[in-house]
């Protein structure tokens, strides 16, 4: 028979075994329980809040350029580009990139680079400099840390420069189709609509936005049924290219926007159907703001024969001056000014056009 200190003991094996398994418990909870129910707030998304503060903060000042205006006039600072680059691998393209920008004026471009921590990316020189690197974090397929980069890229560039008036989200894999006079040309002379009731020009932004695909359901569902509700209802979940060029005006809405990221940002259970830096802007800008963007891409993208949600990959043997004039084709009113996917391999024949067919506008 027990003694009677042993009975009043306190009964350290079922605490020791809870303790213990909740590590696991955080392992397989994500089986049994709903994305909105484990949804967590980690450091790292701490840093990023605090980042976005402060554009925000910044953005808000009196000294800063208006950001949809148009800045030609409203100041002696000349409106800039600033160029996207997001990247888990080398920047192969740099010396053709080089080229591109050496067309243009330095006053005219900003570059911010967000490579993957994880991965070991050189620094290419030239225009692409070490200070040209944001701090980073590791990026993953199926998850919402691509559309965390291209938010960290937008904040950083709205902090460094007020006269940065576009913001180009540019891919490693992404190849110039024009001289940069001409992007340059494209974005602040021929996409702009007459606001004639206030006297004064307004930018749009180049956002691909498509409201019908078979897969959409699969995609509004992949993590968990309904889910995206309330916020998001199925009928106002869109699709569009992951890499699009943005006004001033609405790179300060992305880093601002708090509501529809508290969906996007949930794990999926699904990860057949999870793309979320296809879904998040053009969710957010149909949302908001439908009458200012133009509704497609200036990022030329082949989805013929595609290979697990990647696009067609550009081999050097398929280079040629008619794929350049190809993939610079439109339905739209503007000519496409990138396209991508390219393997590295096409640098070089690439390169061997790029004075006759690619910068020759």
């Amino acid at each position: 028979m027990p003694s009677s200190s042993s009975s009043s003991s306190f009964p350290l094996v079922p605490v020791l075994t809870l303790l213990l398994s909740l590590p696991l418990l955080f392992i397989i909870a994500p089986k049994f329980l709903s994305p909105k129910q484990i949804q967590i707030t980690l450091p790292d998304e701490l840093d990023d809040l605090a980042l976005f503060r402060r554009a925000s903060a910044a953005e808000s000042q009196p000294h800063r350029l208006p950001g949809h205006r148009n800045h030609l006039g409203s100041t002696n600072a000349k409106p800039k580009i600033a160029f996207l680059f997001l990247t888990n691998s080398d920047l192969q393209f740099a010396p053709l990139w080089e080229k591109f920008f050496k067309n243009g004026s330095k006053d005219l471009y900003n570059i911010y680079i967000h490579a993957d921590p994880t991965v070991k990316v050189s620094v290419p020189g030239g225009v692409f400099t070490a200070d040209r690197f944001i701090p980073a974090k590791r990026t993953q397929r199926s998850s919402p840390t691509l559309i965390s980069a291209a938010r960290r890229l937008l904040a950083n560039a709205l902090l460094d420069d007020s006269a940065n008036a576009f913001f180009a989200l540019i891919s490693q894999h992404c190849i110039p189709l024009h001289s940069f006079k001409f992007a340059y040309n494209t974005l602040f002379h021929r996409s702009i609509t007459d606001l004639t009731q206030l006297g004064k020009l307004e930018y749009r932004s180049f956002m691909e936005i498509v409201s019908k695909a078979h897969f959409l359901k699969d995609r509004y569902n992949a993590r968990g049924r309904n889910v995206m509700l309330p916020e998001v209802s199925f009928d106002q979940f869109k699709i569009g290219s992951q890499f699009f060029v943005i006004t001033r005006r609405h790179a300060v809405t992305v880093i601002r926007e708090r509501r529809l990221w508290r969906k996007f940002r949930l794990p999926c259970l699904s990860l057949d159907s999870c793309y979320p830096e296809e879904h998040y802007f053009p969710t957010l800008m149909a949302m908001d703001d439908p009458e200012g963007c133009t509704h497609y891409t200036l990022t030329r993208v082949n989805w013929t024969n595609s290979v697990d949600g990647h696009p067609h990959l550009y081999r050097s043997s398929e280079v040629s001056p008619k794929l350049i004039y190809k993939l610079r084709e439109s339905n739209f009113t503007q000519s496409h000014l990138f396209a991508r996917k390219f393997s590295p391999d096409c640098l070089k024949p690439l390169m061997n056009i790029s004075d006759s067919v690619i910068f020759l506008d």
